[in-house]
Parts: C-alpha cells; structure tokens; sequence
C-alpha cells in the first residue's frame, strides 16, 4: 500500500511558477514509477509527467515539454513537479500515483492516486 497526499497547488499569474510536491508512505515508495496527471473542469483526467523508479527516465505531455520538470527523492519518499511558464490552460486539479504496471501514459497503470490540489493560473 502507498498513501500519497499532494501540495503546493494555489493560485498563480500567467507566466509565473509551482512547485508540487507529493508525499508518499510506505517502504515501497522507491519501487514505484511516478506519475502526475491533471483534471481541468469539464474534461477527461490527463498525463502530464513520469519518473521512473530510480529518477533516470522522465516523460512529459507534450503540452508541458520544456516548463515542467518531474523529479524525486526517494530518501524523502517525495516526487516533484516544477511547474515554470504557466499558462491558464495549465488550470487543473493536479494529482500524483504511484505506478502498478502498464504504460506510465494512462490512467489505468497507476495503481494509488492522492486526493489532488488544485492549480489555478490567472490571465
């Protein structure tokens, strides 16, 4: 089992940085590809960043190439995303899991998600 709690969501200006963090319990927390997805409203939840286990391999939604950065501390049971360059799409709730198998792009791979914190970015 791995519990994992969101923060550092709040309201931005366009252009302006984030940094979310998510706190992880459980001594598997290493083991675990991580991933951060975001649910603006009205629409379908969405990929928005991986890191693989050990932190050496790192994917990213197109949408956010270049003004993310994804990354952990597993001494810390921490994974973070820096979020640069925001703009008002970027406005979502934006959530962390903990991978169980299958591709770090969908939903369905990711078996522990937290409770999300919400980004919003002024124009």
């Amino acid at each position: 089992q791995v519990q994992l709690v969101e923060s550092g969501g709040g309201l931005v200006q366009t252009g302006g940085s984030l940094r979310l963090s998510c706190a992880a319990s459980g001594r598997t927390f290493s083991s675990y590809t991580m991933g951060w997805f975001r649910q603006a409203p009205g629409k379908e939840r969405e990929f928005v960043a991986a890191i693989s286990w050990y932190g050496g391999s790192t994917y990213y939604a197109d949408s956010v190439k270049g003004r993310f950065t994804i990354s952990r501390d597993n001494a810390k049971n921490t994974v973070y995303l820096q979020m640069n360059s925001l703009k008002p799409e970027d406005t979502a709730v934006y959530y962390c899991a903990a991978k169980a198998s299958g591709s770090y792009y969908y939903e369905y791979a990711y078996a522990y998600w937290g409770q999300g914190t919400q980004v919003t970015v002024s124009s």
